[in-house]
């Protein structure tokens, strides 16, 4: 058996409730592991928790061949159906490529014998060479920006309530956010402040670090979609799911401190929506590179939806 990559615990709550999930357990066979699950209102997995949980699987079968350890760079997902948080997801690593450099891996998720999610991680030396990259915006910066926590904290609704509880990350709107009504104008742009709630363990490396910015990501990336159709997560009937994923990582990354997040929606069309995200770090370093496709369904006279993706920001998902 292969040993799972190492997660520190960390030890407040409800950041180290992401940690442990985060910390795989070795199963049958080569390179292969098993992971629980965080609930969910949805009824279904968080995918940007399987996706984290990917790129950890994958960097548990890295080759150390003295020159350092060798960091993702790049992840590309596909979701293929929506997973049951009650049950424990499974990972399957395919050692594609080691090469000089650059090693690539190919990790299927899988839940009842079916996959659930594919996905490919490129890993990369750490490497001298140019570093050049276009400027952050200037923005207000996180102090000058209200938390979606004290919205949650004012809002006497069990999932408001259930939100405030058990986000591990504090997220700030710069244009306000869209979790109780749509914005005011419909823009597919958005900015906004990103920081784990509470201390990230001092001995979590790198690579924990990027599967951490990979979990919550998931969290916002179609926010600027569902601005850009004059939605908002309470939006009545509205269903809502990632399709496929993919990001890369330029500059070392620390969820620790105030990640700021420059996003886009640039089409939707056909039940789909395409989003992009820059996130750049306090210091205006480009970190991370995100781009996503996401289904987004509206009921109509003549589509009712099958409702196995509705978004519940209402009582009956509590």
């Amino acid at each position: 058996m292969t040993a799972p990559y190492p997660v520190p615990a960390a030890t407040e709550e409800p950041l180290g409730a992401v940690t442990r999930v985060l910390a795989l357990s070795a199963a049958e066979g080569a390179d292969t592991f098993s992971g629980t699950c965080l609930p969910q209102l949805s009824g279904r997995i968080y995918g940007g928790q399987v996706v984290a949980q990917g790129l950890l699987a994958a960097a548990a079968t890295m080759i150390d061949d003295g020159d350092g350890e060798r960091l993702p760079h790049s992840v590309h997902a596909f979701f293929m159906r929506g997973g049951k948080p009650e049950q424990r997801v499974g990972f399957e690593v395919e050692r594609m490529h080691d090469g000089r450099s650059f090693s690539q891996r190919r990790t299927t998720a899988t839940q009842g014998g079916k996959p659930i999610l594919t996905m490919f991680t490129s890993f990369q030396e750490q490497q001298a060479g140019t570093d050049v990259q276009l400027p952050a915006p200037s923005l207000p910066g996180p102090d000058e920006v209200p938390s979606v926590l004290e919205l949650f904290r004012t809002v006497d609704h069990p999932v408001a309530k259930y939100l405030g509880r058990t986000a591990a990350f504090d997220l700030r709107h710069v244009e306000g956010t869209i979790y109780l009504q749509p914005a005011p104008e419909r823009v597919g742009r958005q900015h906004l402040w990103m920081r784990a709630r509470g201390a990230v363990p001092a001995e979590a490396n790198q690579t924990v670090h990027r599967a951490l910015l990979t979990y919550v990501c998931d969290q916002v990336m179609l926010e600027p979609a569902l601005r850009s159709q004059g939605l908002c997560w309470r939006s009545k009937g509205m269903s809502l799911a990632t399709l496929d994923h993919a990001q890369w990582f330029h500059r070392d990354v620390d969820v620790s401190q105030w990640l700021l997040f420059v996003q886009d929606s640039p089409t939707s069309q056909g039940g789909r929506a395409m989003a992009r995200a820059q996130v750049f770090d306090s210091e205006g370093k480009l970190v991370s590179t995100i781009a996503q496709e996401g289904m987004i369904r509206i009921p109509d006279a003549q589509h009712s939806g099958t409702g196995n993706w509705a978004v519940r920001m209402d009582s009956e998902g509590a």
